[in-house]
């Protein structure tokens, strides 16, 4: 281990429980209103955490610092770049109704 390893463990942690809570409820909006680009979002956010995860690994494992970097900024990019796709994807004629209980 070099002197990277807690701060790079400690991001990467960050990392994986923000982002993959807003994947989860990207997800369970998805599947509530069946929206394509919520899919895309939650989809583009759990891209970004594997490349957190991935990198972290290759750091901790290995030790090869360079190379978890390299893979996990190639990786985030992946992850953004779907995450701007959901921004232009087409939204279907979806009516969300909630009902109220007094």
């Amino acid at each position: 281990m070099n002197e990277y390893a807690l701060p790079i463990a400690v991001a990467n942690t960050a990392t994986v429980l923000t982002g993959g809570a807003i994947a989860m409820l990207a997800y369970r909006a998805f599947r509530r209103t069946g929206a394509a680009a919520l899919r895309a979002v939650a989809v583009g956010f759990a891209v970004i955490v594997a490349g957190s995860v991935l990198g972290g690994c290759i750091h901790l494992l290995w030790d090869a610092v360079a190379l978890g970097v390299a893979l996990q900024s190639a990786v985030t990019a992946l992850g953004f770049a779907i995450l701007l796709y959901s921004l232009y994807a087409e939204t279907s004629d979806v009516t969300v109704t909630a009902e109220v209980k007094l």
